[in-house]
Protein backbone atom coordinates (compact mmCIF):
# COMPACT_ATOMS: atom_id res chain seq x y z
CA UNK A 1 0.00 0.00 0.00
CA UNK A 2 3.04 2.42 0.33
CA UNK A 3 3.61 3.19 -2.94
CA UNK A 4 -0.25 3.18 -3.19
CA UNK A 5 -0.48 5.74 -0.87
CA UNK A 6 2.08 8.27 -2.31
CA UNK A 7 0.47 8.05 -5.82
CA UNK A 8 -2.85 8.73 -4.22
CA UNK A 9 -1.28 11.72 -2.14
CA UNK A 10 0.15 13.61 -5.10
CA UNK A 11 -3.11 12.77 -7.26
CA UNK A 12 -5.26 14.68 -4.52
CA UNK A 13 -2.74 17.61 -4.23
CA UNK A 14 -3.32 17.94 -8.67
CA UNK A 15 -7.13 17.51 -8.51
CA UNK A 16 -6.82 20.02 -5.74
CA UNK A 17 -4.83 22.28 -8.27
CA UNK A 18 -6.67 21.48 -11.11
CA UNK A 19 -10.23 22.34 -9.36
CA UNK A 20 -8.88 25.43 -8.57
CA UNK A 21 -8.32 26.57 -11.92
CA UNK A 22 -11.77 24.58 -13.42
CA UNK A 23 -13.65 27.31 -10.79
CA UNK A 24 -11.59 30.38 -11.33
CA UNK A 25 -11.69 29.75 -15.23
CA UNK A 26 -15.70 29.29 -14.99
CA UNK A 27 -15.50 32.68 -13.45
CA UNK A 28 -13.42 34.26 -15.54
CA UNK A 29 -15.32 33.30 -18.69
CA UNK A 30 -18.57 34.12 -17.26
CA UNK A 31 -17.47 37.63 -15.97
CA UNK A 32 -16.08 38.42 -19.41
CA UNK A 33 -19.33 37.37 -21.38
CA UNK A 34 -22.46 36.96 -19.39
CA UNK A 35 -22.99 33.78 -21.63
CA UNK A 36 -24.31 30.42 -20.08
CA UNK A 37 -23.68 29.16 -23.15
CA UNK A 38 -20.01 30.03 -23.81
CA UNK A 39 -19.82 28.32 -19.68
CA UNK A 40 -21.10 25.46 -20.94
CA UNK A 41 -19.30 24.85 -23.85
CA UNK A 42 -16.07 24.98 -21.35
CA UNK A 43 -17.75 22.05 -19.85
CA UNK A 44 -18.16 19.97 -23.44
CA UNK A 45 -14.67 20.92 -24.26
CA UNK A 46 -13.89 19.54 -20.90
CA UNK A 47 -15.83 15.97 -21.50
CA UNK A 48 -15.72 15.37 -25.54
CA UNK A 49 -12.28 14.56 -26.15
CA UNK A 50 -12.32 12.28 -23.11
CA UNK A 51 -14.89 9.97 -24.70
CA UNK A 52 -13.31 10.55 -28.21
CA UNK A 53 -9.57 9.00 -27.46
CA UNK A 54 -10.60 7.18 -24.47
CA UNK A 55 -10.71 3.34 -26.78
CA UNK A 56 -7.09 4.34 -28.20
CA UNK A 57 -5.95 5.68 -24.95
CA UNK A 58 -7.02 2.12 -23.25
CA UNK A 59 -4.90 0.06 -25.70
CA UNK A 60 -1.38 2.53 -25.15
CA UNK A 61 -2.02 2.36 -21.64
CA UNK A 62 -2.09 -1.44 -21.78
CA UNK A 63 1.34 -1.86 -23.86
CA UNK A 64 3.20 1.38 -22.38
CA UNK A 65 4.48 1.22 -18.36
CA UNK A 66 1.15 2.60 -16.17
CA UNK A 67 3.70 5.30 -14.16
CA UNK A 68 5.03 6.38 -17.56
CA UNK A 69 1.82 7.22 -19.03
CA UNK A 70 0.45 9.25 -16.07
CA UNK A 71 3.74 11.10 -15.86
CA UNK A 72 3.59 11.90 -19.69
CA UNK A 73 -0.58 12.71 -19.66
CA UNK A 74 0.28 14.96 -15.99
CA UNK A 75 2.65 16.97 -17.77
CA UNK A 76 0.70 17.21 -21.07
CA UNK A 77 -2.08 18.87 -18.96
CA UNK A 78 0.46 20.80 -16.79
CA UNK A 79 1.58 22.14 -20.17
CA UNK A 80 -1.75 23.73 -21.21
CA UNK A 81 -2.01 25.24 -17.76
CA UNK A 82 1.52 26.74 -17.97
CA UNK A 83 0.05 27.95 -21.98
CA UNK A 84 -2.88 29.69 -20.43
CA UNK A 85 -0.86 31.72 -17.66
CA UNK A 86 1.41 32.99 -19.79
CA UNK A 87 -1.26 34.12 -22.15
CA UNK A 88 -3.20 35.61 -19.28
CA UNK A 89 0.05 37.26 -18.23
CA UNK A 90 0.66 38.98 -21.49
CA UNK A 91 -3.00 40.01 -21.73
CA UNK A 92 -3.92 37.87 -24.82
CA UNK A 93 -6.31 35.21 -23.44
CA UNK A 94 -9.40 34.40 -25.93
CA UNK A 95 -12.57 32.13 -24.99
CA UNK A 96 -11.23 30.23 -27.81
CA UNK A 97 -7.96 29.92 -26.84
CA UNK A 98 -9.75 28.12 -23.49
CA UNK A 99 -11.51 25.59 -25.38
CA UNK A 100 -8.22 24.18 -27.21
CA UNK A 101 -6.77 24.18 -23.39
CA UNK A 102 -9.45 22.63 -21.87
CA UNK A 103 -9.52 20.02 -24.59
CA UNK A 104 -5.96 19.25 -25.19
CA UNK A 105 -6.38 18.88 -21.03
CA UNK A 106 -8.69 16.44 -21.97
CA UNK A 107 -6.73 14.51 -24.00
CA UNK A 108 -4.14 14.03 -21.72
CA UNK A 109 -6.90 12.82 -19.34
CA UNK A 110 -8.54 9.97 -21.48
CA UNK A 111 -4.84 8.72 -21.07
CA UNK A 112 -4.46 9.33 -16.85
CA UNK A 113 -8.05 7.91 -15.57
CA UNK A 114 -7.42 4.26 -17.00
CA UNK A 115 -3.46 4.07 -16.33
CA UNK A 116 -4.52 5.40 -12.52
CA UNK A 117 -6.92 3.08 -12.19
CA UNK A 118 -5.20 -0.19 -14.02
CA UNK A 119 -2.55 0.89 -11.29
CA UNK A 120 -4.83 0.00 -8.91
CA UNK A 121 -4.64 -3.44 -8.83
CA UNK A 122 -1.38 -3.64 -9.12
CA UNK A 123 -0.49 -1.91 -6.11
CA UNK A 124 -2.76 -2.74 -3.63
CA UNK A 125 -3.21 -6.30 -2.36
CA UNK A 126 -6.78 -7.81 -3.68
CA UNK A 127 -8.46 -7.84 -0.33
CA UNK A 128 -7.83 -3.75 0.02
CA UNK A 129 -8.73 -3.13 -2.94
CA UNK A 130 -12.60 -1.40 -1.92
CA UNK A 131 -11.06 0.62 0.43
CA UNK A 132 -8.26 1.92 -2.03
CA UNK A 133 -11.07 2.57 -4.53
CA UNK A 134 -12.48 4.80 -1.77
CA UNK A 135 -9.63 6.64 -1.35
CA UNK A 136 -9.81 7.56 -5.06
CA UNK A 137 -13.16 8.59 -4.64
CA UNK A 138 -12.29 10.85 -1.12
CA UNK A 139 -10.19 12.68 -3.16
CA UNK A 140 -12.70 13.56 -5.77
CA UNK A 141 -14.68 14.39 -2.94
CA UNK A 142 -11.82 16.66 -1.36
CA UNK A 143 -11.20 18.16 -4.18
CA UNK A 144 -14.85 18.83 -4.96
CA UNK A 145 -15.46 20.38 -1.64
CA UNK A 146 -12.08 21.64 -1.07
CA UNK A 147 -11.26 23.95 -4.59
CA UNK A 148 -14.25 26.21 -5.08
CA UNK A 149 -14.22 27.47 -1.37
CA UNK A 150 -10.47 28.02 -1.66
CA UNK A 151 -10.49 29.15 -5.19
CA UNK A 152 -12.79 32.05 -4.00
CA UNK A 153 -10.79 33.19 -1.20
CA UNK A 154 -7.62 32.90 -3.49
CA UNK A 155 -9.17 34.95 -6.23
CA UNK A 156 -9.44 37.75 -3.91
CA UNK A 157 -5.55 37.88 -2.76
CA UNK A 158 -3.70 36.35 -5.77
CA UNK A 159 -5.55 36.74 -8.97
CA UNK A 160 -6.27 34.10 -11.59
CA UNK A 161 -2.95 34.07 -12.57
CA UNK A 162 -1.90 33.65 -8.95
CA UNK A 163 -4.60 30.67 -8.80
CA UNK A 164 -2.99 29.47 -12.20
CA UNK A 165 0.34 29.13 -11.10
CA UNK A 166 -0.71 27.00 -7.85
CA UNK A 167 -1.93 25.03 -10.15
CA UNK A 168 0.85 24.47 -11.96
CA UNK A 169 3.11 23.79 -8.51
CA UNK A 170 0.24 20.69 -7.34
CA UNK A 171 1.05 19.34 -10.89
CA UNK A 172 4.73 19.55 -10.30
CA UNK A 173 4.01 17.94 -6.66
CA UNK A 174 2.37 14.75 -8.50
CA UNK A 175 5.17 14.54 -11.07
CA UNK A 176 7.50 14.27 -8.47
CA UNK A 177 5.81 11.69 -5.94
CA UNK A 178 5.40 9.32 -9.39
CA UNK A 179 8.79 9.85 -10.50
CA UNK A 180 9.90 8.67 -6.72
CA UNK A 181 8.03 5.40 -7.28
CA UNK A 182 7.77 2.08 -9.43
CA UNK A 183 5.12 -0.03 -10.51
CA UNK A 184 5.33 -3.64 -10.85
CA UNK A 185 4.31 -4.38 -14.77
CA UNK A 186 1.30 -5.91 -15.48
CA UNK A 187 1.27 -9.90 -16.57
CA UNK A 188 0.45 -10.14 -20.04
CA UNK A 189 -0.40 -13.08 -21.89
CA UNK A 190 1.99 -13.08 -25.47
CA UNK A 191 -0.76 -13.98 -28.52
CA UNK A 192 0.32 -16.93 -30.87
CA UNK A 193 3.07 -16.38 -33.54
CA UNK A 194 0.63 -16.61 -36.52
CA UNK A 195 -1.55 -13.48 -34.64
CA UNK A 196 -0.05 -10.27 -35.70
CA UNK A 197 -0.69 -8.00 -32.83
CA UNK A 198 -2.21 -4.43 -33.77
CA UNK A 199 -3.15 -1.02 -31.96
CA UNK A 200 -6.47 -1.26 -33.57
CA UNK A 201 -7.35 -4.93 -32.35
CA UNK A 202 -6.49 -3.68 -29.29
CA UNK A 203 -8.61 -1.43 -29.21
CA UNK A 204 -11.61 -3.54 -30.32
CA UNK A 205 -10.50 -5.94 -27.67
CA UNK A 206 -11.48 -4.09 -24.45
CA UNK A 207 -15.13 -4.02 -26.15
CA UNK A 208 -15.31 -7.90 -26.90
CA UNK A 209 -14.01 -8.60 -23.17
CA UNK A 210 -16.82 -6.93 -21.88
CA UNK A 211 -19.63 -8.34 -24.35
CA UNK A 212 -18.45 -12.06 -23.97
CA UNK A 213 -19.22 -11.04 -19.50
CA UNK A 214 -23.22 -10.22 -19.59
CA UNK A 215 -22.70 -9.28 -15.91
CA UNK A 216 -20.09 -6.59 -16.43
CA UNK A 217 -21.92 -5.31 -19.65
CA UNK A 218 -25.09 -4.93 -17.45
CA UNK A 219 -23.19 -3.16 -14.53
CA UNK A 220 -21.59 -0.78 -17.80
CA UNK A 221 -25.00 -0.06 -18.67
CA UNK A 222 -26.66 0.50 -15.45
CA UNK A 223 -23.35 2.95 -14.91
CA UNK A 224 -23.66 4.72 -18.58
CA UNK A 225 -27.81 5.06 -16.92
CA UNK A 226 -26.43 6.71 -13.82
CA UNK A 227 -23.98 8.97 -15.69
CA UNK A 228 -27.02 10.45 -17.95
CA UNK A 229 -29.59 10.62 -15.04
CA UNK A 230 -26.78 12.59 -13.10
CA UNK A 231 -25.73 15.16 -15.86
CA UNK A 232 -29.29 15.86 -16.32
CA UNK A 233 -29.10 16.71 -11.94
CA UNK A 234 -25.59 18.51 -12.42
CA UNK A 235 -27.75 21.03 -15.36
CA UNK A 236 -30.77 21.16 -13.50
CA UNK A 237 -30.62 21.38 -9.80
CA UNK A 238 -29.37 24.37 -9.72
CA UNK A 239 -32.24 26.37 -11.94
CA UNK A 240 -34.35 23.91 -9.93
CA UNK A 241 -33.60 25.25 -6.27
CA UNK A 242 -32.91 28.75 -7.57
CA UNK A 243 -36.83 29.04 -8.52
CA UNK A 244 -38.00 29.15 -4.83
CA UNK A 245 -34.68 29.70 -3.08
CA UNK A 246 -31.77 31.92 -2.76
CA UNK A 247 -28.27 31.35 -3.75
CA UNK A 248 -26.94 31.24 -0.34
CA UNK A 249 -29.69 28.34 0.28
CA UNK A 250 -28.47 27.07 -2.88
CA UNK A 251 -24.70 27.34 -1.74
CA UNK A 252 -25.58 25.26 1.03
CA UNK A 253 -27.46 22.56 -0.31
CA UNK A 254 -24.42 22.34 -2.55
CA UNK A 255 -21.89 22.35 0.43
CA UNK A 256 -24.13 19.94 2.34
CA UNK A 257 -24.15 17.14 -0.83
CA UNK A 258 -19.90 17.88 -0.38
CA UNK A 259 -20.03 16.63 3.02
CA UNK A 260 -22.14 14.12 1.67
CA UNK A 261 -19.63 12.42 -0.90
CA UNK A 262 -17.13 13.19 1.65
CA UNK A 263 -18.17 11.12 4.04
CA UNK A 264 -19.27 8.67 1.89
CA UNK A 265 -15.84 8.29 0.33
CA UNK A 266 -14.17 7.96 4.22
CA UNK A 267 -17.03 5.28 4.92
CA UNK A 268 -16.08 2.85 1.74
CA UNK A 269 -12.01 4.09 2.82
CA UNK A 270 -12.54 2.80 6.43
CA UNK A 271 -15.59 0.28 6.51
CA UNK A 272 -14.47 -1.48 2.79
CA UNK A 273 -18.20 -3.14 1.86
CA UNK A 274 -20.56 -6.10 1.87
CA UNK A 275 -20.23 -9.43 0.70
CA UNK A 276 -20.97 -9.27 -1.93
CA UNK A 277 -20.45 -5.78 -3.29
CA UNK A 278 -22.83 -5.69 -6.11
CA UNK A 279 -25.37 -5.76 -3.02
CA UNK A 280 -24.57 -2.55 -1.67
CA UNK A 281 -23.75 -1.38 -5.20
CA UNK A 282 -27.60 -1.62 -5.90
CA UNK A 283 -28.67 -0.45 -2.55
CA UNK A 284 -27.11 2.35 -2.71
CA UNK A 285 -27.75 2.73 -6.27
CA UNK A 286 -31.79 2.64 -5.50
CA UNK A 287 -30.91 5.30 -2.59
CA UNK A 288 -29.42 7.60 -5.20
CA UNK A 289 -32.58 7.80 -7.45
CA UNK A 290 -35.05 8.32 -5.00
CA UNK A 291 -32.80 10.91 -3.72
CA UNK A 292 -33.79 12.33 -6.87
CA UNK A 293 -37.19 11.40 -7.26
CA UNK A 294 -37.66 13.53 -4.12
CA UNK A 295 -36.28 16.70 -5.67
CA UNK A 296 -39.61 16.69 -8.02
CA UNK A 297 -41.37 16.46 -5.07
CA UNK A 298 -42.09 19.33 -3.25
CA UNK A 299 -40.11 22.54 -3.28
CA UNK A 300 -38.54 22.68 0.39
CA UNK A 301 -35.12 23.50 1.17
CA UNK A 302 -34.81 20.94 4.48
CA UNK A 303 -36.14 18.02 1.75
CA UNK A 304 -33.22 19.01 -0.83
CA UNK A 305 -30.23 19.33 2.03
CA UNK A 306 -30.91 16.00 3.12
CA UNK A 307 -31.93 14.28 -0.45
CA UNK A 308 -28.87 15.87 -1.80
CA UNK A 309 -26.26 14.86 1.29
CA UNK A 310 -27.50 11.30 0.73
CA UNK A 311 -27.39 11.44 -2.98
CA UNK A 312 -23.64 12.34 -2.81
CA UNK A 313 -22.99 9.90 0.28
CA UNK A 314 -24.08 6.88 -2.08
CA UNK A 315 -22.26 8.32 -4.88
CA UNK A 316 -18.70 7.43 -4.05
CA UNK A 317 -19.71 3.87 -2.75
CA UNK A 318 -21.89 2.59 -5.65
CA UNK A 319 -18.31 3.84 -8.20
CA UNK A 320 -15.90 2.63 -5.57
CA UNK A 321 -17.71 -0.91 -5.40
CA UNK A 322 -18.38 -0.59 -8.77
CA UNK A 323 -14.18 -0.32 -9.79
CA UNK A 324 -13.59 -2.90 -7.26
CA UNK A 325 -15.26 -5.52 -8.70
CA UNK A 326 -13.95 -4.57 -12.29
CA UNK A 327 -10.40 -4.77 -10.74
CA UNK A 328 -10.72 -8.07 -9.27
CA UNK A 329 -12.65 -9.66 -12.28
CA UNK A 330 -10.73 -7.87 -15.10
CA UNK A 331 -7.25 -8.96 -16.22
CA UNK A 332 -4.25 -6.87 -15.21
CA UNK A 333 -3.09 -6.75 -18.73
CA UNK A 334 -6.22 -5.43 -20.66
CA UNK A 335 -7.70 -3.06 -17.58
CA UNK A 336 -6.58 -0.13 -19.12
CA UNK A 337 -8.23 -0.97 -22.40
CA UNK A 338 -11.48 -2.03 -20.00
CA UNK A 339 -11.32 0.92 -18.29
CA UNK A 340 -11.20 3.30 -21.16
CA UNK A 341 -14.02 1.22 -22.95
CA UNK A 342 -16.28 1.99 -19.77
CA UNK A 343 -14.68 5.54 -19.65
CA UNK A 344 -15.93 6.31 -23.66
CA UNK A 345 -19.28 4.74 -23.32
CA UNK A 346 -20.30 5.95 -19.47
CA UNK A 347 -18.81 9.32 -19.94
CA UNK A 348 -20.23 9.79 -23.33
CA UNK A 349 -23.86 9.88 -21.69
CA UNK A 350 -22.88 13.27 -19.39
CA UNK A 351 -22.64 15.06 -22.13
CA UNK A 352 -25.39 13.93 -24.19
CA UNK A 353 -27.26 14.92 -20.54
CA UNK A 354 -26.15 18.32 -20.96
CA UNK A 355 -27.54 18.49 -24.31
CA UNK A 356 -30.79 17.28 -24.06
CA UNK A 357 -31.70 19.12 -20.89
CA UNK A 358 -32.55 22.84 -21.78
CA UNK A 359 -34.35 21.47 -24.85
CA UNK A 360 -37.07 18.79 -22.68
CA UNK A 361 -37.14 21.76 -20.04
CA UNK A 362 -38.16 24.82 -21.67
CA UNK A 363 -40.28 23.37 -24.59
CA UNK A 364 -42.05 20.31 -23.08
CA UNK A 365 -41.93 20.18 -18.89
CA UNK A 366 -41.91 23.70 -18.00
CA UNK A 367 -44.90 24.90 -20.74
CA UNK A 368 -46.94 21.79 -19.06
CA UNK A 369 -46.27 23.09 -15.73
CA UNK A 370 -46.87 26.44 -16.26
CA UNK A 371 -50.06 28.37 -13.77
CA UNK A 372 -52.47 27.58 -17.19
CA UNK A 373 -50.32 24.10 -18.53
CA UNK A 374 -51.89 21.82 -19.78
CA UNK A 375 -51.18 19.29 -16.37
CA UNK A 376 -51.50 22.46 -13.88
CA UNK A 377 -55.12 21.14 -13.01
CA UNK A 378 -53.76 17.38 -12.88
CA UNK A 379 -50.40 16.72 -11.84
CA UNK A 380 -49.73 20.02 -10.90
CA UNK A 381 -52.14 20.02 -7.89
CA UNK A 382 -49.73 17.04 -6.46
CA UNK A 383 -46.49 18.86 -7.16
CA UNK A 384 -47.32 22.41 -7.31
CA UNK A 385 -47.44 24.68 -10.67
CA UNK A 386 -45.51 27.76 -11.61
CA UNK A 387 -41.01 28.00 -12.35
CA UNK A 388 -38.89 24.95 -11.91
CA UNK A 389 -42.05 22.74 -11.75
CA UNK A 390 -41.44 21.54 -14.93
CA UNK A 391 -37.92 19.95 -13.81
CA UNK A 392 -39.37 18.68 -10.72
CA UNK A 393 -42.29 16.76 -13.06
CA UNK A 394 -38.99 15.75 -15.15
CA UNK A 395 -37.43 14.22 -12.77
CA UNK A 396 -40.10 12.38 -11.50
CA UNK A 397 -41.52 11.00 -14.82
CA UNK A 398 -37.34 9.93 -15.15
CA UNK A 399 -36.85 8.26 -12.13
CA UNK A 400 -39.97 5.79 -11.81
CA UNK A 401 -38.15 4.06 -15.22
CA UNK A 402 -35.11 4.32 -14.06
CA UNK A 403 -35.76 2.77 -10.37
CA UNK A 404 -37.43 -0.53 -12.36
CA UNK A 405 -34.44 -0.62 -14.87
CA UNK A 406 -32.31 -1.11 -11.46
CA UNK A 407 -34.34 -3.35 -9.78
CA UNK A 408 -34.79 -5.78 -13.36
CA UNK A 409 -31.12 -5.68 -13.71
CA UNK A 410 -30.80 -6.82 -9.99
CA UNK A 411 -33.37 -10.08 -11.03
CA UNK A 412 -30.66 -10.58 -13.76
CA UNK A 413 -29.17 -13.54 -12.50
CA UNK A 414 -25.33 -12.96 -14.26
CA UNK A 415 -25.04 -9.61 -12.74
CA UNK A 416 -26.42 -10.48 -9.27
CA UNK A 417 -24.35 -13.54 -8.93
CA UNK A 418 -20.88 -11.82 -10.99
CA UNK A 419 -18.54 -11.81 -8.23
CA UNK A 420 -19.42 -15.77 -8.20
CA UNK A 421 -19.77 -16.85 -11.70
CA UNK A 422 -16.40 -14.39 -13.10
CA UNK A 423 -13.61 -16.27 -11.42
CA UNK A 424 -10.92 -13.33 -9.87
CA UNK A 425 -8.31 -12.41 -12.57
CA UNK A 426 -5.93 -11.36 -9.57
CA UNK A 427 -4.07 -13.15 -6.73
Amino acid sequence: MRVFLIVWFGQLISLIGSGLTSFALGVWVYQRTGSVTQFSLILLFAMLPTVLVSPVAGAVVDRWNRRWCMIVSDSGAGVTTVAIALLLATGSLQIWHLYVAVGLSSVCKAFQLPAYTASTSLLVPKKDLPRATGMVQSAQACAQLISPLLAGVLLGLVQLTGVILIDLATFLFALITLLLVRFPDAKTVAPPKEEKSSLWREVIEGWTYIIVRPGLLMLMILFALDNFVGGLVEVLLTPLVLSFASVTVLGTIQSIGGMGMLLGSLAISIWGGPKPLIRGVFIFDLLSHLCILAFGLRTDAALFAVANFIFFFSLPLVNGWCDAIFLRKVAPDIQGRFFATINMICYSCIPLAYLVAGPLVERIFEPLMAANGLLAGSIGQIIGVGPGRGIGLLFITMEIPVLLITIAAYRYPRLRFVEDELPDAIE
